[in-house]
């Protein structure tokens, strides 16, 4: 019975896929990828997409001409921008902390400024960190906003530092760096503000109006021996008061000029083109001055107060370099115990001559030193020859 129903169903299977093999529609025939060789290919026809990416990536975008410079440039701007503001901050705050925190103490000053340092540091990191973002932001908007805001805040900075307030904190900043040689030189400089406020601007004033007459005179030799002309009216200020004589003490014409070295002699006869030098024609007599200060300043290194010393003392007994060499003395400060007053203060009255001339110069009037806020403005000014960096 079970072989009979096996039997059955074997024959029918057959008959079932026969039906359903002539009921079904012919398959399609299978489209080949590659089209064949003979096939022409359609003018207008697409690339594949291998094809495409290829010619996209041979075809780059190139930057328009300029494009790296102008990037290079505004770049530049916004660093060095940023250097000046960071440094005008650094000497702010360092000359202000070492004015208020001044002194030897520990709690008291020592460590106050050392918490002023870490201070600082911390402002820097956050300003760094603040700007960093804004510039994020300002270059989504425009690439050269960040640089544009960067140079705006130099241009301010550049503004606040020529006001009497930062000169004031630069002075102590440079007192803090400069040290032992920063603070003679600042004691010095007062010694000359003082000298100045002790003469008045009466006796100043009518100094002046008699230099009037030697200005062209004491500027051309100034210009022929590269010395400032200020200082060299100073000289002449202290030696005749611009009223030239023959003193007693063998001094002639406006400087006062006593023994000429035949070298420096020579050099004034060559700037003027003259065979021979008349001591009473107040050119000739300015231009051996200027050569000779100018001989003596580069004896002395170029430091002002010994090249003025120098000249006021001369040659005699072997001149200034053979005292500090016997006295072992280093600079103007040291040397000023073993002088007498004269020549001690010589250096000290030239200046604050030469002050008034660069006040006229400058402001057209002389400044009283004492009223308002005008020792602030005249330090600002500063003295020739001494206070030439930045001030």
């Amino acid at each position: 019975m079970t072989d009979s129903r096996a039997m059955e169903k074997q024959e029918r299977l057959p008959e079932t896929e026969t039906a359903d093999t002539a009921g079904a529609k012919p398959p399609k025939p299978a489209r080949t990828r590659n089209p064949s060789p003979s096939a022409p290919r359609r003018k207008g026809a697409s690339k594949s997409p291998a094809a495409s990416k290829s010619t996209t990536k041979k075809k780059k975008k190139t930057p328009p001409p300029g494009y790296l410079q102008r990037k290079l440039a505004l770049l530049t701007i916004e660093v060095i921008s940023l250097i000046g503001v960071a440094i005008s901050a650094i000497i702010v705050l360092l000359g202000y902390s070492a004015a208020h925190f001044t002194g030897t103490g520990f709690f008291a000053n020592l460590l106050p400024f050392a918490f002023g340092i870490l201070l600082l540091v911390l402002l820097a990191a956050f300003f760094l960190l603040g700007w960093w973002r804004l510039r994020q932001s300002l270059h989504q908007k425009a690439e050269i906003l960040a640089p544009a805001v960067a140079a705006g805040l130099a241009v301010v900075i550049g503004w606040i530092s020529v006001q009497d307030n930062f000169a004031l904190a630069y002075r102590h900043f440079r007192t803090l760096v400069g040290g032992k040689v920063e603070a003679g030189r600042v004691t010095l400089a007062h010694q000359v503000y003082a000298a100045y406020r002790r003469y008045g601007t009466k006796a100043m004033q009518k100094m002046l109006d008699r230099a009037a007459a030697f200005k062209p005179a004491i500027e051309a030799a100034a210009e022929a021996f590269d010395v400032d002309a200020n200082i060299l009216h100073g000289i002449a200020a202290a030696e005749s008061s611009f009223m030239p004589r023959d003193s007693a003490d063998g001094g002639r014409g406006l400087f006062q000029i006593t023994q000429v070295p035949k070298t420096i002699a020579r050099e004034a006869a060559e700037q003027l083109e003259v065979d021979r030098l008349d001591l009473q024609n107040p050119k000739h007599n300015a231009f051996i001055a200027a050569a000779t200060f100018k001989h003596y300043l580069n004896e002395m290194n170029g430091d002002l107060f010994l090249g003025l010393l120098a000249y006021n003392i001369g040659p005699a007994n072997g001149g200034l370099r053979f005292i500090m060499d016997k006295y072992h003395a280093s600079d103007f400060t040291t040397i000023q115990p073993y002088l007498q007053e004269m020549p001690r203060g010589y250096p000290v009255r030239v200046l604050s001559y030469a002050l008034a001339f660069r006040l006229w110069r400058e402001e057209g009037r002389l400044l009283a030193y004492e009223e308002g806020r005008n020792a602030v403005h005249i330090q600002n000014i500063g003295i020739p020859g001494l206070h030439g960096n930045f001030y």
